[in-house]
C-alpha cells in the first residue's frame, strides 16, 4: 500500500488544518482543510513567517511563538482572529514543539474551525456570569476564580482605552504588577482581565486576598501555609502561594501588610521559593504576583507603611486608574451598560435617562467611583416604574447639593499657614473620617461602608490619627 498517498487522502478530507514551522516560525508544511479557515493558498504559504500569514497576531499572542519559546505544548487553545481574506474566524488549536536529538527544530499545530459554536459559547459564558452574580455562595464558582475579561472594562475615555491597551500588551508577561487607584475604580477587574488574557495562566487559578481583611498575625500562615507541628494541634495546610501555583495571586491593599511580612514577600519575588510557617522545607512556586493599594505608593513609602524595596520589585509593571470624577465621559457609557444589566436581571424595561437626570449624575463627584455608580443604578432600577429615568428617581444624597457643599467646605477648609502637601492630605483624611463618624454616631461598620474601605483599615487610620473613640457629636 502507498502510505504516502493514503496520508494525502486523509489530510485532504480532514476538517482540521495542519501547520508545521521551523524554529524561526517559518512555515515548512501547510495543509488547509476544505473549510478554508485561514483562507490561504498552501503553496504560497511555504517559507513565510507565521506572523506574515496571520497579520492579526504578534509574538506575544501567537501560539507558535509561545510554544517555541517555552518548549511546552499548548493544548486546546481557543483564539479569534481575522484571516487573510478579512473573515473573522474562531479556532481551537493544539500546538506542540518538535524535538529532535534533544534540540528544538520547530513546532506543529493542528486546528479546527469552531466559529459556528462561538455564539453558543458566548451565551453559555453570559449565563455563567449571571449565575455567579446571583449565587449566594460565590466561593463555589467552578471556573478559575475570575468573572472578568477585557470586554468587561467599560469606558470611552482616552485614559481607559490607553490602560486597556497597555494591560493587554503585558498580559502574557510573568512580571509582577502594581495597580493603584481609589476604592471602587476597578483595580481587580483589570487584574482578572490580565489573568484571563495570559495564554499560559488563564486556565490556572486566580486567587485574590485583601490584606486588610485578615489580622496581621494570621496573614502569614494564610499566604505561606502551615507545617504540621508548628504549634499545638497544627495540621499540614497549603497557603495561597501553593494554591495559586502556575496562576495569579492578587494582593489587594498590600500596604496593610506587616513590614516584616513584606520582607518575606520580597524574598519570594526574588527567588520563587516559599516556606510554610513552622516548616523547614522550601517549595518552588510559579506564581504571578499582582498587588494594589488605594493610595499613592510613594506617599505610603514616605509614611513607612510600604517597603521601598518591595515596591520597586512590584513596580516592574504599574497602572494608575484615575477616579471616575476625572473621566466623566465614561459615566454615560457605564450608566447605559448597568441599565442593560439590571433590566435583564430585574426584568425591567428602562429605555434611557432624561437629560437633566443625566446632567445630575455626571456632575456628582462619585467618591465610591464605578462601584458606587453601579449601586445607584441598581437602586434606581429596583424602584423605577417608568421607561425613562428622571431626577425623581435619583437618590436624595446625590440631589442634595447643599449637603455636598457643606461636606466639601468642612473637609477642604484651608488653614492660615499652608502646610506641605503630605500634611494637607493627612489633615483632609482625618477630617473626612471625623465628619463621617459624626454622621453615623461613631458606628465603625457604617462609616467604613460610606468611606468604601475595610473596617480594619478604618480602625488603623483612627489609631494613626489618634481620633478619640468618644467623639462629641453636638
Amino acid at each position: 500500500m502507498d502510505y504516502k498517498n493514503l496520508l494525502e487522502v486523509i489530510l485532504t478530507n480532514l476538517d482540521e488544518g495542519i501547520i508545521v514551522v521551523d524554529k524561526n516560525a517559518n512555515v515548512t508544511f501547510f495543509n488547509e482543510p476544505a473549510t478554508e479557515i485561514a483562507g490561504l493558498d498552501p503553496g504560497k504559504a511555504l517559507g513565510k513567517n507565521i506572523l506574515e500569514l496571520f497579520p492579526d497576531l504578534t509574538e506575544k499572542t501567537s501560539t507558535f511563538y509561545n510554544v517555541l519559546k517555552n518548549k511546552r505544548p499548548l493544548i486546546d487553545y481557543v483564539q479569534t482572529y481575522t484571516n487573510i481574506k478579512g473573515k473573522k474566524v474562531t479556532i481551537v488549536t493544539s500546538t506542540m514543539p518538535i524535538i529532535q536529538n534533544g534540540e528544538l527544530i520547530g513546532a506543529v499545530e493542528i486546528y479546527r474551525d469552531i466559529t459556528n459554536l462561538k455564539d453558543l459559547a458566548e451565551k453559555i459564558v453570559s449565563l455563567q456570569k449571571e449565575l455567579y452574580y446571583k449565587s449566594k455562595n460565590p466561593e463555589k464558582y467552578s471556573g478559575n476564580g475570575t468573572i472578568y475579561t477585557f470586554d468587561d472594562i467599560i469606558g470611552k475615555s482616552k485614559i481607559i482605552e490607553e490602560l486597556k491597551n497597555k494591560a493587554y500588551r503585558v498580559a502574557n508577561s510573568d512580571s509582577p504588577i502594581f495597580i493603584y487607584g481609589e476604592t471602587g475604580v476597578g483595580k481587580e477587574l483589570f487584574v482578572q482581565a490580565i489573568h484571563n488574557a495570559n495564554i499560559k495562566r488563564c486556565k490556572k487559578p486566580f486567587i485574590a486576598q485583601n490584606c486588610a481583611a485578615i489580622p496581621r498575625t494570621l496573614l502569614e500562615s494564610i499566604l505561606f501555609g502551615i507545617s504540621a507541628g508548628s504549634f499545638t494541634g497544627a495540621k499540614e495546610k497549603a497557603g495561597l502561594f501553593e494554591l495559586a501555583n502556575e496562576g495569579t495571586l492578587y494582593l489587594d491593599e498590600i500596604n496593610s501588610m506587616d513590614l516584616e511580612l513584606q520582607a518575606k514577600l520580597l524574598r519570594v519575588l526574588q527567588d520563587g521559593f516559599i516556606r510554610r510557617v513552622g516548616g523547614e522545607k522550601a517549595f518552588k512556586v510559579d506564581v504571578r504576583i499582582t498587588a494594589s493599594s488605594n493610595e499613592d505608593p510613594k506617599m505610603l513609602i514616605e509614611k513607612g507603611i510600604l517597603r521601598q524595596d518591595l515596591f520597586y520589585r512590584l513596580h516592574v509593571i504599574s497602572f494608575y486608574i484615575p477616579p471616575l470624577r476625572e473621566r466623566k465621559e465614561d459615566i454615560p457609557v457605564l450608566i447605559e451598560y448597568f441599565l442593560k444589566h439590571f433590566n435583564k436581571k430585574l426584568n425591567k424595561k428602562i429605555t434611557g435617562i432624561k437629560e437633566d437626570a443625566m446632567t445630575l449624575l455626571v456632575s456628582y463627584h462619585w467618591p465610591g467611583n464605578v462601584r458606587e455608580l453601579r449601586s445607584v443604578i441598581e437602586n434606581i432600577a429596583n424602584f423605577s416604574e417608568n421607561s425613562l429615568i428622571s431626577t425623581e428617581d435619583i437618590p436624595d444624597y446625590i440631589k442634595n447639593l447643599d449637603n455636598t457643599s457643606n461636606y466639601e467646605n468642612y473637609c477642604m477648609e484651608v488653614p492660615e499657614n499652608i502646610q506641605s502637601l503630605k500634611e494637607m492630605v493627612e489633615t483632609f483624611e482625618k477630617k473626612l473620617i471625623i465628619f463621617t463618624l459624626q454622621k453615623v454616631n461613631g458606628n465603625l461598620s457604617k462609616a467604613s461602608r460610606i468611606l468604601k474601605i475595610p473596617k480594619q483599615t478604618l480602625h488603623n487610620k483612627i489609631k494613626k490619627y489618634n481620633i478619640k473613640k468618644k467623639i462629641d457629636f453636638s
